[in-house]
């Protein structure tokens, strides 16, 4: 237990500086609210109003999320193997150029699909 006590130590007193700074935000901070301080700020343009369903999102918008969670992971798998490339050997070079041309076809069909360009 007597490792764990620093880090138990640590966390109270990030608990407890953010509970007390958003106390002391709440009774110290100003109070006089109107419209335009409780509207929602949309880089300076006036926001449009939403549906009551909030509304739906361009499938393009999921997808480039998607591909930056498939080159994130790359990115993920390209690092340790980079850092260990001398212990793996002939292995783990077969491996990664698998992995890598795996990963640069589903780069070039999103690429001819059109997934990459900004409209």
């Amino acid at each position: 237990m007597e490792l764990y006590t620093p880090v138990l130590v640590l966390a109270a007193i990030a608990f407890a500086f953010a509970a007390g700074s958003v106390l002391m935000s709440s009774q110290v901070g100003p109070k006089r609210y109107n419209r335009a301080k409780v509207d929602s700020y949309e880089c300076g343009i006036e926001p449009t109003p939403q549906p009551v369903g909030g509304g739906r999102f361009p499938v393009k918008y999921y997808i480039t999320a998607m591909l930056f969670i498939v080159f994130d992971i790359e990115i993920i798998f390209l690092y340790p193997w980079a850092v260990h490339f001398d212990a793996m050997g002939y292995f783990g070079l077969v491996e990664m150029v698998l992995f890598i041309g795996t990963v640069f076809v589903a780069y070039a069909y999103v690429w001819r699909r059109g997934g990459l360009e900004w409209d």
